[in-house]
């Protein structure tokens, strides 16, 4: 593990101005990423309704904005109210005296268009680092199907008959609950002088594995290393997402980069983990350069906003149902180029971290939540600490 203090030094001349390899220093932005959910698919919507969702935060500032998405709906979606506020406790109850509505332009009320995100004025409200927030969504008519992710691992809230109820402190009239984030796509916050980092990927970001509620998952640990530098982290996972075509885990990571990861406010490094489910799903890819391919132009694309890119090997899955001796050697031909071809600006090797030494095709029983292929909270907490700190600036 990198120690905090050379961490900070590299930090403080980042913060002077000093000039390096592609990616080491974008332009400087008032705004960065604390929180994301990347949009995974569309459910129905609920006509009427307030969708109360919980959101923890990497860092904090004395402003905020959210990003509310309509990128995989049908039809304009018509916000009839959005409200930010601290969470009060572990319900759908907003700190007294922090509740503040969103505007978009200047109107507390706006359309979001087909496949678009639209992004709120600042809110002035101080949020500190780690805090929940509650983003609440008042959806008065039928816009089609709704934008949402699907594996949030965080339980939110809905209050059917939601109208004039986003504004409610109280959690009272929001009586429903559910395991998805809906609409809201992105948090910011102001005065961040590093930005933030992307850490991009499927289930294996997204959480699965990890423990309901308790902000676990690998980013959210990479958040806890990063907090005494102000540095946010926005989990840009997406489960069942592959690497070079789209699948029910949404649009690949080649279709939805810059939107996803390339495209959020104070961006400087983009961790990626993906390529699994390339080869182990259907149709599965069986060339290892192909890979490589996708993963430089990742990087050229990322490069162009100068924003780094650290490349992440490919993690054992032995046990799981969809596993082949065919497709292990696929898995090793991969990391093998990671590590060796000079494709990223950095590697972290999550292998090396998680793999069982007495079988290497096997994740460590002490990180294996039993289905072998995605990671319990300890397994998540190794994942994250071995992230190379300096080589995120």
């Amino acid at each position: 593990m990198v120690k905090v203090g050379r961490v900070v030094g590299a930090a403080l001349l980042l913060v002077m101005g000093t000039t390096g390899r592609a990616g080491a220093d974008p332009a400087p932005s008032p705004w960065a990423g604390s929180w994301e959910a990347a949009p995974s698919g569309t459910v129905r919507q609920v006509p009427g309704a307030a969708f109360r969702n919980v959101v923890h935060l990497s860092v904090g500032g004395s402003a905020v904005r959210v990003r509310i998405s309509n990128r995989l709906g049908s039809a304009p979606l018509r916000l009839g109210a959005v409200t930010v506020a601290l969470r009060q406790g572990t319900g759908a109850d907003a700190v007294p005296g922090s509740m503040r509505p969103a505007a978009f332009d200047g109107a507390g009320t706006a359309v979001v268009p087909v496949g678009k995100d639209l992004v709120s004025d600042p809110v002035p409200l101080a949020v500190p680092a780690a805090a929940d927030l509650l983003v609440t969504v008042e959806t008065p008519g039928d816009s089609g199907p709704a934008t949402y992710h699907r594996v949030a691992l965080q339980t939110s809230y809905l209050a059917e008959a939601g109208a004039g109820r986003a504004a409610d402190e109280s959690g009272d009239a929001f009586t429903r609950t559910t395991g998805n984030w809906y609409y809201v796509s992105g948090v910011d916050v102001d005065h961040v002088p590093l930005g933030s980092v992307v850490a991009f990927g499927d289930s294996l970001t997204d959480g699965n594995g990890s423990s309901i509620g308790t902000n676990h998952r690998w980013p959210d640990r990479l958040a806890d290393r990063l907090r005494p530098l102000r540095m946010g982290v926005l989990n840009a996972g997406i489960s069942g997402n592959r690497l070079l075509s789209d699948s029910t885990g949404g649009p690949s990571a080649l279709h939805r980069l810059d939107a996803d990861g390339l495209g959020r406010a104070g961006v400087r490094t983009l961790v990626l983990l993906e390529g699994i489910n390339d080869i182990k799903g259907t149709p599965e890819a069986t060339d290892p350069w192909d890979f490589v391919r996708a993963y430089r132009t990742v990087v050229a694309r990322a490069h162009a906003r100068g924003i780094r890119v650290v490349g992440g090997t490919l993690t054992p899955y032995a046990g799981y149902s969809g596993y082949t001796e065919a497709r292990e050697a696929v898995r090793r031909q991969v990391n093998a180029l990671i590590r060796t071809g000079h494709v990223f600006d950095a590697v972290v090797d999550f292998d090396a971290v998680v793999r069982d030494p007495e079988q290497p095709g096997r994740i460590r029983p002490a990180y294996d939540p039993g289905d072998h292929l995605h990671f319990n909270d300890a397994g998540m907490r190794a994942l994250a600490a071995a992230v190379p700190l300096d080589e995120l600036l």
